[in-house]
């Protein structure tokens, strides 16, 4: 435990990527297998600690301090892992030293393999015994909320460097493998092939869309453009192979439980890339509902019958990656979409159907289209260069994202507070930013507060991710993690935007109000400022601010 234990303390002291980056090579290449495999593990958030429950923690703590003072200390602390932690130093046995502490393999193999009546009293003498810093690591790890601004896709990145293999390739492989990843590590260090996946259907990296910026199109043929609408669903990737059918999100998250629907009708055997929605497909007639029909199918292991039949899911299928074990990521994307339709069209109705060209002949008809689209859950249009490949990431250039409604923002939450009245016990007000150019590449900087446009069932949620990803404090206000690939999306919508000298981002929004929680996208896919200031210049250029009609 202590090589994790002393890795988890660096890396909270440690505030720059880079650094972050050169702790976890140092780990990984000093550490033997399988420990770093689960370290790794942990820090992806893969690790499960079977039958190590919160619940079961807290009533060990609760058998050294009184209930009322415990939670007191919780709620100032924030963290139950924490909590433990320093109420555990005062009453514990004499400890073993560093060297015959066990490690982090033996402490997972153990509490695995414990029954159901061992758990308890293994937990107490394990935290008995390990010292403060390991038994505050493997409190972290028992809770799954490790919250030292590590995400998984640093983790990959450190990998990355390690051996000088593509992220995007350890990327590809990350979901075919288990913990403790001993014959990822065996490719990397070369001492063994790649590795031969344990379930083919796996997840792909995604290509993104950049959002149109003042000029952009200007330089660009729209001869050599095809666009599609652009529906407000969540990305999704369908994945098929020797009768293994997963979905992931577009941050490669198995979502496959939610939605048994769509995993019954994967008849075809590929990967395709689409958008999930809520409703019926144009093929079957039925209309398209909206995204917080569809919010009621998200974030959730299993459904039942009656959310099955009032919220029915389907797929807007609009690329192709795979043809059964063919890539075709490498052809251009009409060609791809030629393939695409001949598999939806042998695929179930009612479950999928094609994303519509939108025909067009210049960039102001397509203006036009965009401003006034046939169906309200259109959000705008994604312009897709006709002869482009497939590639991971966000290129400039294929592919471009137009929305219909420009005072609607992604952004990322970066501070909370409680609110007031029966708001009181909850974090309801929020400071949320966007992406800006800095001095060490791009950061997140403020640009606006928002304390309403939620449901009381989506600030339990809000709450709940504070709490448990509470960074700093200054006084009543919390500083939630916000990293690239870890932390809060909020969809922000607002009245009017307006330069301002008063504010660091340069901006002031007119009423903005949270529009929706968008847990399925991660933070490096929020806005970024150009998008906010492009907003600005394009009012009558007096500094008047854009308001809604």
């Amino acid at each position: 435990m202590k090589p994790f234990a002393t890795l988890l303390d660096r890396l909270v002291l440690t505030p720059s990527r880079n650094g972050k980056l050169t702790l976890l090579v140092d780990y990984f290449r000093s550490t033997p297998d399988p420990d770093r495999g689960y370290g790794l593990a942990a820090l992806a958030g893969t690790l499960d600690l079977k039958g190590i429950k919160p619940a079961l923690l807290k009533e060990l703590a609760l058998e050294k301090l009184d209930p009322v003072l415990f939670q007191y200390s919780y709620d100032y602390v924030g963290d139950l892992a924490e909590t433990i932690a320093l109420i555990w130093d005062g009453g514990a046995k004499e400890r073993v030293s560093d060297a015959a502490q066990p490690r982090l393999g033996e402490v997972v193999h153990r509490m695995n393999s414990l029954g159901r009546t061992e758990v308890r009293s293994a937990v107490r003498d394990l935290l008995d015994h390990l010292d403060h810093s390991s038994r505050f690591a493997f409190l972290k790890l028992a809770t799954g909320a490790l919250r030292i601004g590590v995400s998984a896709r640093l983790a990959k990145q450190a990998l990355s460097d390690m051996s000088g293999k593509d992220v995007t390739e350890i990327e590809t492989l990350w979901h075919g493998l288990e913990p403790p990843y001993e014959p990822l590590f065996a490719w990397l260090e070369g001492r063994a092939d790649k590795p031969v996946l344990a379930s083919p259907a796996i997840f792909h990296s995604v290509m993104l869309a950049n959002p149109v910026e003042d000029g952009d199109l200007e330089k660009l043929n729209p001869e050599d453009y095809a666009a599609e609408w652009k529906w407000d669903g969540i990305r999704v990737q369908m994945s098929s192979h020797g009768g293994t059918r997963k979905l992931y999100s577009r941050s490669g998250d198995d979502i496959s439980g939610a939605f048994p629907d769509i995993i019954d009708a994967m008849n075809f055997e590929g990967v395709i890339d689409g958008e999930l929605l809520v409703g019926g497909t144009a093929r079957s007639n039925s209309a398209t509902r909206t995204f917080s029909d569809l919010q009621q199918r998200l974030n959730r292991k299993t459904v039942n019958a009656k959310m099955l039949g009032d919220y029915p899911a389907f797929v807007r299928a609009y690329d192709l990656l795979f043809v059964g074990d063919e890539d075709v990521r490498a052809e251009a994307y009409l060609a791809r979409r030629d393939r695409l339709a001949h598999v939806v069209e042998k695929a179930p109705h009612d479950r999928f159907d094609l994303s519509p060209l939108v025909p067009f002949d210049s960039w102001q008809m397509l203006d036009q289209l965009r401003l006034a689209p046939p169906d309200p859950v259109i959000e705008g249009v994604m312009i897709k260069k006709k002869d482009s490949p497939y590639q991971a990431g966000r290129l400039k250039g294929p592919w471009f994202k137009w929305k219909r409604d420009p005072f609607n923002v992604d952004a990322v939450m970066l501070y909370a507070q409680r609110g007031h009245g029966k708001r009181s016990s909850y974090y309801s007000d929020f400071t949320f930013g966007v992406w800006a150019e800095g001095p060490d590449g791009e950061q997140l900087v403020p640009v606006g507060k928002a304390y309403f446009g939620f449901t009381d069932a989506e600030l339990e949620v809000l709450d709940k991710f504070v709490r448990d990803n509470t960074v700093e404090r200054f006084g009543p206000v919390r500083a939630v993690r916000a990293e690239p690939d870890f932390g809060f999306v909020l969809e922000v919508a607002f009245e009017g935007i307006n330069r301002s000298t008063r504010h660091k981002s340069g901006v002031a929004m007119r009423f903005p109000r949270i529009a929706r929680l968008r847990m399925d996208k991660l933070p490096r896919d929020a806005d970024r400022l150009s998008t906010l200031t492009a907003m600005v210049d394009a009012a009558a250029g007096d500094g008047t601010p854009i308001a809604k009609h």
